[in-house]
């Protein structure tokens, strides 16, 4: 009986319905409006993006306290002031709506966009649907900058440098996250087109919030917005809803405070470098796909700024990882994948205990424990598997 329950499920899954763009379109759209109906009277972010855009307007600092407009301080760079202007000028609550059917729109584009499988796209979509409303619900701007990193790696592959040049700036000069892109570098056949787009997009990115302040005011907050971000770096070091990550997980766990995070980010980043080395297996597509996978886990799990309800970016690395692989996933991998989905994605809501969250995951920021467990695994397998094997074609 159980074994026909299981075969029914399967089937059941399997139906053409679960596959369809459509419906995924659908799901992720309606995520996005019962996000911003549900956070409505209590959207802060929201209203920390909005300031952005005006206090460039009025052209006052971006880097302080405004208690009558929200708490905490804002982060982002200048230039997000254009990328949240068209939902600021509107009434807040058209503009929370707005904005969080952006959000989701514009990752489920840049997934769609790419070239991976159907079945890895639907596979995104499908597992990434939890952590995308997680990240909605704080209206959460890691949405955009997974797209970001997703579409510069395949505008690469697509040999549209200049394009993805763009998208890296664009990261970098609004939450500096972008700057990760350039890890697809070597993968660029058009390495002087793309050097050259980056001086371009970086002078006219950077100067084009002037266009509603004034040259002084832009430079003058890019040199706070530097001091902004030490500052708050070293406010997230012991932070219990900031540095979720592995540099945040091990400093919780031990008890150590006082350390620098040089000692993790310096194998971290070797670590994350020596693939680079197999220069044979940049013709594999599944190899440079397991990389990309490798930057969105890397961007969380060695950020002090990494937050619980901003893992959207490493869950798509996840997915990317488990579905590139040319060889058949073990138990072992299946087991990672639904440890990742029950403690990283669902620890947050009230579907996972309580008690585990509040006494366990959240002092010592166990979330990242799956996330970290998948990227030393795929660092091994990115330093010892052939790639060569084609990717399945799944329709």
């Amino acid at each position: 009986m159980g074994n026909s329950l299981l075969e029914k499920s399967s089937a059941f899954i399997k139906k053409p319905f679960f596959s369809d763009y459509r419906t995924l379109l659908g799901l992720w759209l309606m995520l996005g409006i019962v996000s911003a109906l549900a956070k409505m009277h209590s959207h802060n972010n929201f209203m920390i993006f909005k300031g952005v855009f005006w206090h460039v307007w009025n052209q006052t600092s971006l880097f302080i306290e405004y208690p009558q407009e929200y708490f905490d301080v804002n982060h982002y760079g200048p230039l997000f002031s254009l990328v949240i202007a068209p939902f600021a000028v509107v009434p807040d609550w058209l503009g929370m709506i707005l904005w969080c059917v952006a959000l989701s729109l514009f990752l489920y584009v840049a997934i769609r966009k790419s070239d991976l499988t159907k079945y890895q796209q639907v596979f995104i979509l499908w597992f990434c649907a939890h952590e995308l409303l997680t990240a909605l619900f704080m209206q959460q701007f890691n949405i955009a900058i997974a797209a970001i990193i997703v579409l510069a790696f395949f505008l690469i592959e697509k040999e549209r440098d200049t394009e993805a040049a763009f998208f890296i700036v664009l990261g970098t000069l609004v939450k500096l996250y972008g700057i990760l892109g350039l890890a697809f570098f070597f993968f660029s056949k058009h390495k002087c087109r793309f050097v050259v787009s980056l001086v371009i997009w970086s002078i006219v990115l950077f100067a084009l919030p002037m266009l509603i302040s004034s040259p002084e005011y832009i430079v003058n907050q890019y040199q706070e917005w530097y001091y902004c971000l030490i500052e708050k770096n070293g406010e997230n070091l012991n932070s219990l809803h900031q540095n979720i990550s592995l540099l945040g997980m091990v400093r919780k766990i031990s008890g150590l405070m006082t350390y620098s995070d040089l000692w993790l980010l310096i194998p971290g980043t070797l670590l994350f470098a020596i693939p680079y080395l197999r220069f044979s297996q940049y013709k594999n597509v599944a190899f440079r796909q397991t990389l990309l996978a490798s930057v969105l886990m890397f961007l969380v799990l060695f950020s002090t700024g990494s937050e619980s309800n901003g893992y959207i970016t490493p869950f798509v690395g996840i997915v990317i990882w488990y579905t590139a692989a040319p060889w058949k996933r073990t138990n072992w991998d299946i087991a990672l994948l639904i440890f990742a989905f029950v403690l990283s994605s669902l620890s947050p809501s009230d579907l996972f205990p309580a008690y585990l969250r509040k006494e366990w995951v959240q002092p010592y920021a166990l979330k990242a424990l799956p996330v970290t467990l998948i990227w030393f695994k795929l660092c091994y397998e990115m330093y010892t598997k052939d790639y060569r094997v084609s990717l399945p074609k799944c329709s």
